[in-house]
């Protein structure tokens, strides 16, 4: 089975494969000798956007060296969608996401998921389903460099429960949006979250 890994750097993206992926977007391949997480994230700071794009047989024992050299953050979230087939949103820091959070200790992925997705929204998860996908994204906190892994699943509620959003958690607005009616939600939000529409519209 193919292996692929997309690391989310500010506006740019670094793109980890088995295989040579058919990517629309000015791609730049580059060699082992640049594998440097924090190095490329620097580097993005400084440039306009860019794919990177390492390709290598052995890219799953790569993706786990590359990974066990940066502190890694756990994190767990939903693509919910209620009795309508309307998409969860939440506007946090002046940007339409997807609910998530950190992963507490000992907890197992999926609770954490639904149980942030519940406080972070002040609803009831009636319905947990597969993963969808993994996401990685890099970011400073405190002066450190973190790699922040996050694993989302599909969830249900029945009807239309009423949306309260966490105001300690900087979220001001969380919102039922219709599938058909994501482009208010696209134009402002994360590549990583436009990744992840894109992966549910298929």
């Amino acid at each position: 089975m193919a292996q692929i890994y997309k690391i989310y750097m500010n506006q740019s993206l670094l793109i980890l494969a088995d295989f040579a992926p058919r990517i629309k977007k000015n791609i730049q391949t580059i060699g082992l000798q640049d594998l440097d997480l924090e190095k490329l994230f620097n580097t993005t700071t400084k440039n306009s956007p860019t794919t990177y794009l390492f390709v290598h047989p052995d890219i799953l024992d790569i993706a786990k060296d590359l990974f066990s050299k940066v502190k890694t953050i756990y994190a767990a979230g939903g693509v919910v969608r209620n009795g309508e087939g309307e998409i969860l949103f939440i506007y946090r820091l002046g940007k339409w996401d997807l609910p998530k959070g950190k992963v507490e200790e000992n907890e197992k992925m999926r609770d954490a998921a639904v149980r942030e997705v519940e406080e972070e929204c002040g609803i009831h998860i009636n319905y947990l389903g597969k993963k969808l996908v993994t996401t990685y994204h890099t970011y400073y906190m405190k002066g450190k460099f973190v790699l922040k892994q996050t694993k989302w699943y599909n969830m249900g509620v029945n009807k239309i429960p009423r949306l309260v959003p966490q105001v300690e958690e900087d979220i001001t607005e969380a919102q039922w949006v219709n599938p058909k009616h994501l482009e208010s939600v696209q134009f402002n939000t994360y590549p990583l979250i436009k990744d992840i529409l894109e992966l549910i519209e298929e």
